[in-house]
């Protein structure tokens, strides 16, 4: 399966969130139809079965691809263990 771009990737998640915004709001026969066709279109996109695990597997696309951009501009890539990461103390003048 193809992996979709990062761009395509945050042009749904952006459309879902809204519909799920306003379907909380209102739920007309228009905004139930065009909530469920980006549904069908995240799932479809990420080759999953269920709104959740295409949110997770988006999720997964965007943090890869940040962490390939990070690695192509030669910032370290810092990973989550579970711990906090150190925070840097304050420079004094």
């Amino acid at each position: 399966m193809l992996t979709p771009s990062p761009d395509v990737m945050r042009t749904l998640l952006a459309r879902y969130n809204e519909l799920q915004l306003r379907h909380s709001q209102d739920s007309d026969y228009e905004l139930q139809r065009s909530l469920e066709d980006v549904t069908y279109t995240l799932c479809v996109s990420t080759g999953t079965r269920t709104v959740h695990d295409a949110l997770l597997a988006a999720d997964s696309i965007l943090r890869k691809a940040a962490s390939e951009e990070e690695a192509a501009a030669g910032i370290p890539v810092q990973r989550m263990t579970g711990a906090r990461p150190a925070i840097p103390k304050p420079r004094t003048l």
